[in-house]
């Protein structure tokens, strides 16, 4: 089974499903393809799981579980998250691919900016996406970089512990919730305990965690976290909307405050196999947060992103779509689909000289030419 699970990691794959009464698959740039000719019984899903779970109580519970998460490693080669789960009354085991090396800004084509985020001091930095589309990759980049630049003491709470970091410049203390901490508002609340220059919240899942947060962020803390929304716009109105009404315009003030960035990724496939991230890039300037303030002013957010790629570092989808395109990493046809307004995106593609499908005859963009595929992680 480890040697199935190497061969998978050396194919590239984000993730391995293992599921009773079918073949054991693999997510390989983006496609879910087939490891094995035959298919598993009960009695083999559950052994594979039995041996992925970390705590002997666990695994005599194991026909009660219903969703489990943890994770897991083979020397040498990766970790990986695990989700246990049922369905059909049988059992079913998927496996996220997690690199041992933890991946640099540069290692994953990241903007410059990415850096510049995270050399913040205090406030606020949201990374933002469906599940799978690298929001975990980012984070470890940006963790890296502070490692790797910065004398500080790094906090993270997750469920389950992803990547590895080493002590470096830094002090960074890790923290699986469910094992080292109750839940992410217990661990959060005692991390103000602990010294912390830099706290990552593997997610902000409800009010009191969002709003334990906000006070951490104020305090002059950095705060990094995630959410599942797809845009900046999008995030900060889900954020508001947790609160009761009579809260909300206390809340917009104090987001627009310790709010330093949202950066909200999606995956695109790459013209040579594998995928990307296309990044909407959010810092978060004096005008932006009048609008933060403002619910009548939260539609003017896109076009000052837009507006602010050259001053601020800032970007669309649409912006990083056509700069994928013009650099060759992705085809036009491809960047159209996932663009926000394919119909805008197909009229500014054209003109550019040269800019029709494929983007052939344009110019290098700003992206360096080497990409990995970390961002399926």
């Amino acid at each position: 089974m480890q040697e199935l699970f190497k061969a998978a990691i050396e194919r590239g794959a984000s993730d391995i499903h293992i599921k009773a009464g079918d073949f054991i698959r693999a997510r390989i740039h983006g496609d879910l393809q087939p490891l094995t000719q035959q298919k598993l019984s009960v009695d083999q899903v559950r052994s594979i799981a039995l041996k992925l779970i970390p705590h002997e109580e666990d695994r005599q519970n194991f026909d009660k579980i219903l969703d489990y998460d943890c994770s897991w490693g083979i020397p040498g080669v990766g970790r990986f998250r695990v989700n246990i789960l049922k369905q059909r009354g049988s059992p079913m085991i998927v496996m996220r691919t997690i690199p041992i090396e933890i991946p640099t800004t540069q290692d994953l084509g990241l903007p410059p900016i990415i850096d510049r985020i995270a050399n913040n001091e205090r406030g606020m930095i949201l990374v933002t996406g469906v599940t799978g589309s690298g929001k975990s990759s980012t984070m470890a980049a940006m963790i890296n970089w502070m490692n790797q630049h910065k004398r500080m003491h790094i906090v993270t709470l997750e469920n389950p512990i992803e990547f590895l970091h080493r002590d470096n410049m830094c002090s960074i203390t890790q923290r699986d919730v469910g094992t080292d901490t109750e839940s992410f508002v217990t661990g959060l609340r005692a991390a103000l305990r602990q010294d912390p220059d830099v706290i990552l919240i593997g997610e902000m899942r409800d009010k009191i965690t969002i709003e334990t947060a906000l006070k951490a962020a104020e305090t002059g803390h950095l705060v990094i976290s995630t959410l599942h929304t797809k845009n900046a716009v999008q995030t900060i109105s889900r954020i508001i909307a947790v609160f009761a009404p009579e809260e909300q315009e206390m809340i917009r003030i104090r987001l627009s405050e310790t709010l330093q960035a949202v950066i909200s990724q999606r995956l695109v496939r790459k013209k040579e196999g594998g995928r990307v991230a296309a990044m909407e890039i959010m810092p978060v300037t004096a005008t932006i947060r009048d609008c933060i303030k403002d619910p009548d002013r939260l539609d003017e957010i896109p076009d000052l992103i837009e507006e602010g790629k050259d001053h601020y570092g800032s970007q669309t989808f649409d912006q990083h779509l056509m700069d994928l395109v013009k650099s060759g990493l992705v085809d036009f046809e491809v960047a159209k689909a996932a663009a926000n307004n394919p119909a805008d995106f197909d009229l500014k593609m054209n003109m550019f000289s040269g800019g029709g499908p494929g983007g052939s005859g344009v110019g290098q963009g700003t992206l360096q030419d080497e990409m990995t595929n970390m961002f399926g992680n």
